[in-house]
């Protein structure tokens, strides 16, 4: 290990990120907790910081507004940091100018995760002929990882946690008894994504619905965005939480989702994910790693096209729109 993060002490750990980021780098922080008796004090958008609740490692959360990350006042927030913590050695899990910034000011050793971004970015633009045997050969957490001494364990032994109380659990149970017969297991779909390109397309959802329906299967509909599931029993879209969400999600059987956080979330809690890989790609990092975790995704030339799927499509988003609904459900067949 890094001779600068000593055993039995405190680290800062800097990751603003999507909610995806933060969630994959709960499973790094328990391994290297386990590894050298360490604690955590975790600098994050206080939006994703729920994930980070109840972790026995994580010491303390300072979760972030949107009005703290202004020039001025995020200045003022590593100024502030700096003479409360300056002694502790940062683990920057973001290496963006903002963890730069505090690096500096703090009075210790940084320890960076090296990104791929600009790897990735001369992958996507050369279509695929350059750096592609390099992005494959780790995944985020496995970068994430390496900022310790540029070791790469299994991703396997990396995955997400999320700890989750009794009453989060049960709470959960009864409102998923409350829809379905008591002690039911339901499929749990997330078809949303923030980017447009990478939600799970309409027509092959709700045919994928239907099939289950006709095979008596409970679908639970998860996330936040417009459904089309309204009116259907078991369409819980936005009415919860990040954290009742993860709660839901361990009470499914698993999770059918896009290349998305809640795919994240659903590893954390230990359900395995069917996951539809359309405008990104195992070169990004972010497959699931779970050994019951299932990929699906087709072979076309014109994959990936783009880092977070924010473009355009001129082929009416083939990528996710050929997976077929019974595709999806032969895949959920095979989950043990």
């Amino acid at each position: 290990m890094h001779s600068d993060l000593p055993n039995n002490s405190i680290c800062a750990v800097f990751r603003l990120g999507r909610l995806g980021d933060v969630v994959l780098s709960t499973g790094v922080l328990q391994r290297i907790a386990a590894e050298r008796n360490m604690s955590f004090i975790y600098i994050v958008k206080r939006d994703f910081a729920p994930v980070l609740q109840s972790l026995p490692f994580i010491k303390k959360i300072i979760a972030l507004e949107d009005r703290d990350l202004t020039p001025v006042n995020f200045f003022r927030f590593c100024c502030s940091f700096a003479s409360r913590h300056g002694t502790l050695p940062l683990l920057d899990l973001h290496d963006t100018p903002r963890s730069r910034l505090l690096s500096l000011l703090v009075r210790s050793p940084t320890l960076r995760c090296r990104k791929a971004g600009l790897k990735r970015r001369l992958f996507l633009a050369s279509g695929g002929r350059l750096f592609r045997q390099d992005l494959c050969a780790a995944s985020v957490t496995q970068r994430y990882y390496a900022a310790l001494d540029g070791t790469y364990p299994p991703a396997a032994q990396l995955l997400p946690v999320v700890k989750l109380s009794e009453n989060e659990l049960q709470s959960a149970r009864a409102r998923i008894d409350a829809l379905f017969s008591p002690g039911a297991r339901p499929l749990a779909l997330h078809p949303y994504a923030t980017h447009k390109l990478k939600a799970l397309p309409t027509r092959n959802m709700l045919e994928f619905a239907s099939l289950l329906d006709r095979r008596g299967i409970p679908l639970l509909i998860l996330g936040k965005g417009d459904s089309v599931f309204t009116g259907r029993t078991g369409d819980l879209s936005n009415a919860s939480s990040l954290r009742e969400l993860c709660a839901l999600l361990s009470l499914c059987r698993a999770l059918i989702c896009s290349d998305s956080g809640p795919m994240h979330l659903a590893s954390a809690v230990g359900t395995p994910v069917i996951a539809m890989f359309g405008p990104t790609s195992r070169e990004w990092g972010f497959y699931p790693a779970g050994e019951r975790d299932i990929v699906l995704e087709k072979d076309l030339s014109c994959r990936p096209c783009s880092l977070h799927g924010e473009n355009s499509c001129p082929y009416g988003g083939r990528c996710l729109t050929s997976i077929s609904p019974e595709e999806i459900l032969e895949a959920v067949q095979r989950v043990p």
